[in-house]
This record gives structure tokens, C-alpha cells and sequence, in this order.
């Protein structure tokens, strides 16, 4: 046996283990935030009360897609920077696209 295979480092099963211990609790969280959402469009209060929940718990779970299964949480914060800064580009593209051609972009002009 030589010295650096007496130092070599065993793998350990389990930090893979606690990793899916926890994708399986953040999936169980997501089917249950999804669950409520589904109840929370029946229940009886006013329209903005129910858009504003289901937009955060919309938040919640896509932060929590985003950093446990994207494993943003694990990667560089320069990473999540630029994920961020690409997000927030995209949504800008995305609100100037639906403010140029919405609805009211589509009637016509009237006769001159």
C-alpha cells in the first residue's frame, strides 16, 4: 500500500443521502404549496387577496426550484448574480413586448 492511497479520502454516502433527504422534503413542500393554491382559487374572498397569495406562494416556490434543484444554493454567488440579472432582463423584455402589442396596441386607428 502505498502513502497516498492510505490518504486518499473514502466516499461518503452520506452527504448524498442528506441531499435527497431534502430534495424529497422540498418536493413534499412544493406539492403541498401547490395543494393550497389549488383550494385557495375556490375559497370565498376578494379577487386581490387571492391573486396576491397565489403570486406569493408562486414566489416561494420558484425560489426554492431555483436554488435547491437549479443548485444556485451551492454555486458561486456570481452565479445567482447573473441568474438574476438575465431574470430581471428577460422581464423587462417581456413587460415592453406586452406593453407594445397588448390590447390596446390592436385597435385601429380611426378613419382620417
Amino acid at each position: 500500500m502505498s502513502a497516498s492511497a492510505s490518504h486518499a479520502p473514502a466516499h461518503d454516502d452520506s452527504h448524498d443521502v442528506s441531499k435527497y433527504q431534502i430534495y424529497v422534503q422540498i418536493a413534499m413542500l412544493l406539492a403541498v404549496i401547490t395543494g393550497v393554491e389549488i383550494i385557495g382559487v375556490y375559497l370565498p374572498f376578494a379577487k386581490w387577496l387571492i391573486v396576491t397569495m397565489l403570486v406569493v406562494l408562486s414566489t416561494v416556490k420558484f425560489m426554492f426550484v431555483i436554488f435547491y434543484f437549479m443548485h444556485l444554493r451551492w454555486d458561486k454567488p456570481f452565479c445567482t448574480i447573473l441568474f438574476f440579472i438575465g431574470l430581471v432582463l428577460a422581464g423587462g423584455t417581456m413587460w415592453a413586448l406586452l406593453t407594445l402589442f397588448g390590447a390596446e396596441a390592436s385597435i385601429p386607428l380611426p378613419p382620417a
